[in-house]
């Protein structure tokens, strides 16, 4: 036996024992061969993404940070045990047991081809080579069994994310090919133990040792090792060779277009989307090389792996969306294309290479950016879909009307303006008017709690909520309009600037010294869309009704927060005396997509919860794997056969997949969105005996009233379902 240190110091091996000298030159030609092919792909593939748009933002800044970053994203395999500790672990046995593989024959080729060549000598004796042979022994095992993994999951369990529109023989291809090369690289070595009597010690190679001896069990004599090692070695060259130059041209491109994507992406990809220019039309996606750079290299670095299919509320519901299909879609026209196929309509309300009701599905929730493992940016290029959608005037009738109710109105109701504060009249205290007196709190009200009657309830119990803690807010009134995230997402990016240009100048108005927001919506296009628009562009556009010239809240001075956070502060400060005993519920609580998954906050709804005495239990799909209620995107105003609908599946969820199960009575929401969604859902998915749906701002008034905090009377205001 070998033992590092003593008798191993002279321990080696042939790499090229048994080819001879002109197999070895055949070798060297081969793989020359194999490197300008690799190469001049890899060439092709990323000088194709200069035909693309131009991106709105800087994703090469502070490059060096991003790739260390990247790698410590790429190495640690985070994103890949997200949810699925399987296919974290497979994963992570094969991108180690590659790289290690990938940096040993690496080693080996400086020894060969720079160091003996400048030196004469070899360092790939003693013990490190021993150390060497031990390392990719153990890496070489666990890239086999990783792909062991991935064979047994996608051929005996059939998981069906695997599976889709885009598997193909590729697939197949990729997957063999690296399990007979993982394989081919064992049997190799063990073929050399059994021939080589300078291995015949070597039990640091301990997969070669076992290899050898079963090929030694089956009759293999140092003769035959000896006759038949070239057959066995030419295969997996071969095979290496062969990979090697395919990587650029086929599925294999992931491993680099996936890290390229890590580098350059987006901390606050969907949470703002990309940005609008003077010359709107350059928003749209007339043809392919509409989309950006970086909008290509997100079809490129997509595995097809289908996290994102199998978190996506549309494609649970039926919505004809899957959100990798989108992605391939556009990939496979812009190889069409590059091949000479005809051009067709990028999207389009048939024969498009994607269908309008396809993008309509779309609820923004960003399920499937979270669950991504390469970083693609899905709502960048499905806004520019919907962007051109609305450009050729191919929206859905029921949106069509929103946009025509925000035009004549500004709000999606269509209501009078002078009628959006009247939920106020059943106050027993009065709302300060921003635009008249300094306020600390600067309230933006929304649609829905101003103008639907379910919500209406809301917007009072907050409010009376703010007059027992004694907090200084204040409202716009009639100034104040619709937000305008979800329009923005369904298109209308018009209308959107004109909202938003309405906003800042009535903003700039006030004095106050926080912006708090009752939906979450609002919340995000208030916190990270608005300072993102340089509004000097569209100044002096006489079609827009605003004057602002300049960027709104880009240094962050004014802070924006959504009402759970203001309100726990509250709470923390003892401002409305709760004990954490008034209420005895057991209720369960949602995470509105745009507060959680979108700006990370899961921690103020539930502990203002807690506060009131309730007991909370979990749904199983809770915080970033929180399930949609179906209303975003503009869900909330479209009509989708769907079976069941998004909001009924949440409900059900809540009754039976809960460990409370059917003692939940309450299921508590955070958006106004969801509380339209979810009242809805309990109707027509027959829950309206089983679970009552209320607004955390409810649960919190109600528990300030029984402790005795609150002078105000609650005037019939008990949270309730709807009539």
């Amino acid at each position: 036996m070998y033992v590092l240190g003593q008798a191993g110091a002279g321990a080696t091996r042939e790499t090229f024992w048994q080819i001879g000298s002109v197999g070895k030159g055949l070798f060297y030609f081969l793989s020359v061969v194999v490197i300008v092919v690799f190469l001049y792909g890899v060439y092709e593939r990323f000088a194709r993404y200069t035909e693309g748009a131009e991106e709105p933002i800087d994703r090469l800044s502070e490059l060096s940070e991003r790739v260390v970053a990247a790698a410590k994203i790429a190495g640690s395999n985070e994103k890949q045990f997200n949810r699925d500790l399987y296919g974290g672990l497979m994963h992570a046995f094969i991108f180690w047991g590659f790289l290690v593989l990938l940096i040993g024959t690496t080693i080996l080729f400086i020894d060969m081809d720079a160091y003996g060549l400048a030196t004469g000598e070899s360092f790939w004796v003693g013990d490190f080579y021993l150390a060497y042979q031990l390392v990719l022994d153990a890496f070489g095992l666990l890239f086999v069994v990783g792909i062991g993994m991935a064979i047994y999951r996608r051929y005996v369990v059939q998981n069906v994310r695997l599976w889709g529109r885009h598997t193909s023989r590729e697939d197949d291809l990729f997957i063999w090919l690296l399990f007979l090369i993982g394989v081919g690289g064992f049997l190799v070595q063990g073929v050399s133990m059994v021939g080589q009597e300078i291995r015949a010690g070597e039990t640091v190679s301990f997969v070669g040792v076992f290899t050898a001896g079963l090929l030694e069990a089956g009759g293999l004599t140092a003769e035959g090792a000896a006759a038949i090692y070239p057959v066995v070695w030419w295969q997996h060259a071969l095979l290496s060779l062969f990979f090697i130059a395919w990587i650029p041209y086929a599925k294999p491109f992931h491993m680099l277009s996936s890290f390229a994507n890590v580098v350059v992406r987006d901390e606050k990809a969907g949470l703002r989307l990309p940005a609008v220019p003077a010359d709107l039309d350059h928003t749209n996606a007339e043809s392919i090389d509409d989309f950006t750079w970086k909008d290509m290299l997100d079809q490129d670095a997509c595995t097809k792996c289908g996290r994102c299919s199998a978190v996506c509320p549309a494609k649970a519901s039926g919505r004809p969306l899957d959100p990798r299909d989108v992605i391939l879609d556009l990939k496979a026209y812009r190889e069409q294309l590059d091949a000479g196929g005809d051009e067709r309509p990028v999207i389009a309300d048939g024969g498009g290479v994607i269908q309008a009701e396809t993008m309509e599905s779309c609820m923004a929730c960003m399920a499937c950016m979270d669950a991504c493992p390469v970083e693609i940016e899905h709502l960048n290029s499905f806004t520019r879909l919907n962007r051109q959608l609305t450009d050729q005037g191919d929206v859905d009738a029921n949106m069509q009307d929103v946009f025509g109710n925000l035009m004549q109105r500004g709000n999606t109701f269509g209501e009078r303006p002078a009628d959006r504060a009247n939920w106020t009249e059943d106050l027993e205290f009065e709302l300060t008017d921003a635009k008249e007196t300094e306020v600390e709190y600067l309230w933006y009200v929304g649609d829905y709690p101003s103008y639907d009657d379910r919500n209406k309830k809301v917007a009072r119990s907050l409010a009376r909520l703010f007059d027992a803690a004694d907090v200084e807010v204040g409202i716009l009134f009639e100034e104040e309009r619709y937000d305008g995230n979800d329009i923005r997402r369904v298109g209308e990016e018009f209308l959107f600037l004109e909202l938003a240009g309405h906003h800042v100048e009535s903003f700039e108005e006030c004095e106050f010294e926080r912006l708090v927001c009752t939906d979450p919506h609002s919340y995000n296009t208030f916190e990270n869309e608005y300072p993102e628009i340089d509004f000097a562009e569209f100044a002096d556009d006489p079609v827009m009704p605003f004057e602002y010239d300049g960027f709104w809240n880009s240094d962050g001075e004014i802070e924006v927060l959504h009402w759970t956070q203001v309100v726990e502060a509250l709470v923390r400060e003892g401002r409305l005396g709760l004990s954490g005993t008034e209420l005895d519920y057991t209720v369960t609580y949602h995470d509105p997509c745009h507060l959680g998954r979108f700006n990370d906050e899961y921690e103020a709804p539930r502990d203002l919860i807690r506060a009131t005495g309730c007991e909370l239990y979990e749904m199983p799909r809770n915080r970033a794997n929180s399930f949609c209620c179906g209303g975003g995107g503009g869900g909330l105003w479209m009509e989708f056969d769907e079976e069941p609908k998004p909001s009924e599946e949440r409900l059900r969820e809540a009754l039976e997949d809960t460990e409370a199960g059917n003692a939940v009575e309450k299921f508590v929401v955070a958006c106004p969105m969801c509380m339209t969604m979810y009242e809805d859902g309990r109707k027509t998915g027959n829950f309206e005996d089983r679970i009552e749906i209320v607004d955390v701002a409810e649960l919190l008034i109600e528990a300030v009233e029984v402790g005795g905090v609150s002078e105000t009377s609650r005037s019939n205001e008990t949270p309730a379902a709807a009539d």
